[in-house]
């Protein structure tokens, strides 16, 4: 076992392959095409800089064992800053062969105690995490030669390590062999725990989630673009064969590959281009949902950077209107011109930058006065995400999740600040002027998810949800995915204020009003104070505000049968109608769920129902006391179908659209957009209302 030959399996073939970054063509604005070159680069080369940052990572998330177990030690805690690694591929492989060695760090000390190549007097234990790291990467390599790149400076620890491992390879590989062995392991993937092994092969098997960049082109173009490279669209994700694709069932602008074709599509145009973009569906469902809550011209605020493709995908939908998506959290200049590159290569011209973190932001500042939702998607444990190293690139994650997801849970001392954090950020989020707030996660922890919403709405509305006091009972208030074979899981709550009557009278119902008070005596001749006394009573008789009732969803909701989701509204039971006191009760109701007819739609165990707090008026004022108990805040739903289709009317003035506006597209309407002429697009609307307490913010 310990010989060369017998090392070097059928996998020499598969190891030795160089990967699929390929020239590819980039179009500019003109239409002309230009070629640039993109590196290859081989399995089997990693520079310096890579081991080093992965050593980093190891040495912060490696397993501590006892000291009377500890065989070996891998120095202090502290960890130095990580190089800089400007291309994707580096920092991708980083993580990885960090993950690499944790999952394995069990069976790569025992190799190294077993070949009595450790402990090793000219090793210090500053670069343990670096030796476990190459280590895995060598026995990766089927113990061959790195090979190295001229152009690339050399770092001495890692030429030093590597020359050591090198020179006992023989030893290691047949320590490697005995383990294999004496733990009846056909390869090393047996060493590692069952539900480690499940996660990642459903990780691999994902289908891949991409949604369509309409700042660069059209649906259309992008349909007949794949059919001429010979993609053929099905049904569902249970009709995947070869080269194949389907249109997401909830937004209209999603499409779904298999993941066999990782590397075919990486390859196209579309991707190079950046008309297509690779992004897990979650983020997709929360930028829909904001998009579903504005009027035309609305502003947006991202409250956090995350992943420069979620802002991406929300100027897109917001590209067809005069409308700002306010991006919070960019710290640094060097940061901002980055983004501005990169958001400038992707289309992108109606965002600005902040430097300020979210929490930092006072909620009168003059330049979001005209924002109407904030899209908050806190920091998270982030355990629903099917690839952490995808979420921890995407999201900027924190690398932490590599050893949570190991272990399977997360601490209750990290849990307990991730959601102390979440809630201040969705508090602040509440004292400013907007109509709603999205909040979402990729948590599959309740105390990240329900538990931080309500105790957000207690504090602003007490006693908020008494009949949730069991997070267990509460959660159909809300919109959930779990994790599964065909999706990663995620979490959403759209909260809105209530909507106050007042703001409905019409325009001439205004200028009523302000005769009425006396101020258009001048342009309104001929009227007798009597007369005008009488028109006050009148006025006050009719502008007594009684306690809305919530809309009915439109018959084609219920009936159309391939919807993903139906939301039911909740409305709180009025109390008697002499009575004066305000009222704050809630009630909540169960769902109606419409059953998904098609199998390649992911599964949502749990729905939003809204949640209403009615005030009725009195003519009396109330205590300030009284007021801060009568905030008028509510969950709402984004209600599937019909669907937001971004090719409708014209703009200009439009009409309001009701409440039970749909973000889920039916596959008929999704599948005529493809011979449809293109209309100008138009944003509908969903009217939250306005608050009326200026002591809290709100």
């Amino acid at each position: 076992p310990g010989s060369k030959s017998n090392l070097v399996s059928f996998h020499e073939n598969v190891r030795n392959y160089t990967s699929d970054l390929s020239e590819m063509k980039i179009s500019d604005e003109k239409g002309a095409a230009e070629k640039r070159t993109m590196t290859l680069i081989k399995k089997n080369v990693c520079h310096d800089s890579v081991y080093i940052n992965a050593a980093k990572i190891f040495q912060g998330i490696h397993n501590k064992k006892p000291k009377d177990r500890m065989l070996v030690r891998y120095g202090d805690d502290s960890v130095s800053p990580m190089l800089i690694l400007k291309d994707e591929y580096s920092q991708r492989l980083s993580y990885e062969l960090a993950f690499s060695a944790l999952k394995y760090q069990d069976l790569l000390e025992e190799i190294l105690l077993d070949s009595h190549v450790y402990p090793c007097h000219s090793i210090p234990d500053e670069l343990t995490s670096l030796l476990l790291v190459m280590l895995y990467d060598l026995q990766d390599r089927e113990f061959e030669a790195r090979v190295t790149s001229s152009e690339e400076e050399p770092i001495a620890e890692v030429r030093e390590i590597e020359n050591f491992l090198f020179r006992f390879r023989i030893k290691l590989a047949a320590a490697l062999a005995r383990c294999r062995i004496k733990y009846d392991a056909l390869s090393i993937e047996y060493f590692l725990p069952e539900t480690i092994r499940k996660h990642e092969q459903r990780a691999s098997a994902l289908p891949l989630c991409a949604w369509i960049n309409t700042l660069k082109t059209s649906l259309q173009d992008v349909f007949r673009d794949l059919k001429s490279k010979g993609f053929t669209e099905v049904e569902s994700m249970s009709d995947f064969k070869g080269y194949t694709y389907c249109l997401d069932q909830h937004c209209h602008n999603v499409l779904f590959f298999p993941s066999s074709l990782k590397d075919e599509l990486l390859n196209l145009d579309l991707f190079a281009d950046c008309k297509l973009l690779l992004q897990d569906k979650s983020r997709s469902i929360a930028v829909h949902s904001v998009q579903a809550l504005l009027n035309t011209d609305d502003d947006v605020i991202v409250a956090h950077l995350g992943s420069h493709l979620t802002v991406a995908h929300m100027s897109a939908l917001r590209s067809h209107s005069t409308a700002t998506v306010f991006v919070c959290g960019v710290k640094t200049s060097a940061k901002a011109a980055e983004l501005e590159d990169l958001f400038s290569h992707m289309g992108c011209k109606n965002i600005q930058l902040l430097y300020e973190d979210f929490t930092e932001i006072e909620p009168k500042d003059p330049r979001l006065q005209n924002a109407k939702v904030i899209l908050l998607t806190p920091r998270c444990s982030g355990l629903s995400f099917s690839n952490p190293i995808d979420f921890i690139l995407t999201e900027h994650g924190d690398a932490g999740l590599l050893k949570d997801l190991y272990q399977g849970s997360v601490s209750k001392d990290k849990l307990c600040v991730l959601a102390e954090r979440q809630l201040n950020e969705l508090m602040h989020a509440m004292k400013f002027q907007v109509q709603s707030i999205v909040y979402c996660t990729s948590s599959v922890y309740p105390e990240e998810n329900e538990q931080v919403v309500q105790k957000a709405l207690e504090f602003v509305i007490p006693p908020v949800l008494p009949e949730c006091s069991n997070p267990e009972s509460c959660t159909d208030s809300f919109f959930k995915i779990e994790p599964s074979e065909i999706s990663s899981g995620c979490f959403l709550a759209v909260i809105a204020r209530e909507t106050d009557s007042s703001e409905t009278v019409s325009a001439k119902d205004v200028l009523s009003n302000a005769a009425a008070k006396g101020l258009l005596l001048d342009s309104i001749p001929g009227k007798s104070k009597k007369k005008e006394k009488q028109e006050k009573v009148t006025q006050r008789a009719h502008t007594r505000i009684e306690p809305k009732t919530a809309e009915v969803p439109h018959p084609e909701a219920v009936s159309n049968k391939k919807a993903a989701v139906v939301v039911s509204k909740v409305e709180s039971k009025r109390k008697k109608k002499n009575s004066i006191q305000p009222s704050g009760h809630t009630q909540l109701k169960k769902p109606t769920i419409n059953p998904v007819s098609d199998t390649g739609v992911p599964k949502v165990r749990k729905q939003t129902s809204v949640v209403k707090v009615h005030r009725k008026q009195t003519q009396t004022r109330k205590p300030r006391a009284e007021c801060r108990k009568m905030l008028a805040v509510k969950l709402v739903e984004i209600v599937f179908p019909p669907v937001i289709s971004p090719y409708g009317c014209p703009q200009g003035n439009q009409s309001r659209m009701p409440a039970h506006i749909s973000l889920l597209q039916s596959r008929q309407r999704n599948r005529s957009l493809r011979e449809a002429r293109e209309p100008p697009p138009v944003s509908k609307v969903v009217k939250p209302t306005v608050l009326r307490n200026s002591q809290s913010g709100l």
